[in-house]
């Protein structure tokens, strides 16, 4: 009878070992493709992230999605049905994680998009974002403008969600401060040339232009501007707060205004800044394994992915096992009520009704001087 229960005892507590699942994570970036210049400093960033999180073990599980929409919604699928994933990071682009959006949430996984992608309303209970809003950003940009006197804009954007989401979010944030946005000209990402469209642009003679691309995409429009003869103002987005806009944009980019999270800008922000301890702890890790200046804007947001993960996870833990339907729910749960958090990009508060978080005060603008970003005072 002893040996008996013996066996039964082990038998039991092998079984009870065997339920306690490593904690998944499934990753989907654009590390081929138009979007490599996000993806890329994304997954080197990650690989330092840590094997362990609230004593369990961390699988990250990561698949390129070539920059393709469609290609990303069959990585999710692999990662949700064979790999059992309990959270989801991605992709780096708009219109890749918007396509993976709905197929995380008729799974009931969280999906945290490493880019600013917008869904229609109610339909984001799955769904957060780690890059800052386009509203908060155009928010901190046409502050800038005004400071400038800047009075009209043109506009040269992308032809995807990207650029139609920022060019909803800087229309009415221009009226409101006395601008208004003269032309608006479009460009698929796949596009090697916009001489048309910036011929057009040039044309209406704007006080400030507004180029809406990302990574190494971002010059190329740009330098057809400047080429066209432009001589006003020119403004990025966040997407381009990268080093391949002045590794390919060169001398055409100097002067150049950017919006960005303050994550790239670490040693330049004040010391009463709520991120500088958080920025500079990205930065000096990031360097070292990568080398000086090669830090990164979206890099900066898989470092604020390791501090979310190592937040939400213990708290996830004390109501349900990895691996199960009550786990993942359990994640969501400690996200809307993780409260007020230092990111090396900004102050996060995400809540039940926002999954967006950031507040106005998030964005940093910064000029390109000497090749290298500098924060405008």
């Amino acid at each position: 009878m002893t040996f008996r229960k013996t066996v039964l005892a082990v038998a039991a507590l092998l079984a009870s070992a065997g339920a306690l699942a490593d904690i998944n994570v499934g990753v989907v970036l654009s590390l081929t493709g138009p979007g490599s210049g996000l993806g890329i400093p994304m997954q080197k960033q990650l690989a330092l992230f840590p094997k362990e999180i609230g004593g369990e073990k961390v699988n990250l599980i990561l698949l390129d999605d070539a920059s393709d929409p469609g290609k990303g919604v069959s990585n999710l699928r692999r990662l949700l049905t064979e790999d059992k994933v309990d959270i989801i990071l991605g992709s780096c682009l708009t219109p890749v994680a918007a396509a993976m959006a709905p197929v995380a949430a008729e799974n009931k996984t969280v999906q945290l998009a490493g880019s600013p992608v917008g869904v229609p309303p109610g339909q984001d209970q799955w769904l957060f974002r780690l890059p800052q809003g386009n509203e908060v950003m155009a928010h901190a940009m046409v502050g800038h403008m005004k400071k400038l006197g800047v009075k009209t804009i043109g506009f040269l954007g992308y032809t995807d969600a990207y650029g139609e989401q920022w060019l909803k979010a800087l229309t009415p944030e221009a009226e409101k401060n006395g601008m208004k946005v003269v032309a608006v000209e479009r460009f698929a990402r796949t596009d090697t040339s916009v001489t048309p469209q910036a011929l057009k642009l040039t044309s209406a003679n704007p006080d400030a232009m507004v180029v809406v691309a990302s990574g190494s995409g971002a010059a190329m429009p740009e330098k057809a501007i400047v080429e066209r003869g432009f001589k006003g103002k020119i403004y990025q987005t966040h997407a381009a707060a990268t080093p391949d806009l002045v590794r390919i944009g060169g001398k055409d980019v100097e002067g150049t205004y950017v919006v960005s999270g303050p994550a790239v800008v670490a040693e330049q922000l004040p010391d009463s800044h709520p991120s500088k301890k958080a920025a500079i702890d990205f930065v000096t890790k990031f360097e070292k394994a990568n080398g000086a200046g090669s830090r990164n804007q979206f890099a900066g947001h898989a470092y604020d992915f390791q501090v979310v993960m190592e937040k939400i996870v213990p708290v996830a833990l004390k109501k349900a096992k990895p691996g199960t339907p009550e786990f993942r729910a359990a994640l969501r749960d400690a996200l809307e009520g993780m409260g007020r958090t230092v990111f090396a990009h900004g102050m996060m508060n995400w809540t039940k009704d926002d999954h967006w978080g950031y507040t106005n005060e998030t964005g940093v603008m910064l000029k390109v001087a000497d090749g290298k970003f500098v924060v405008e005072k």
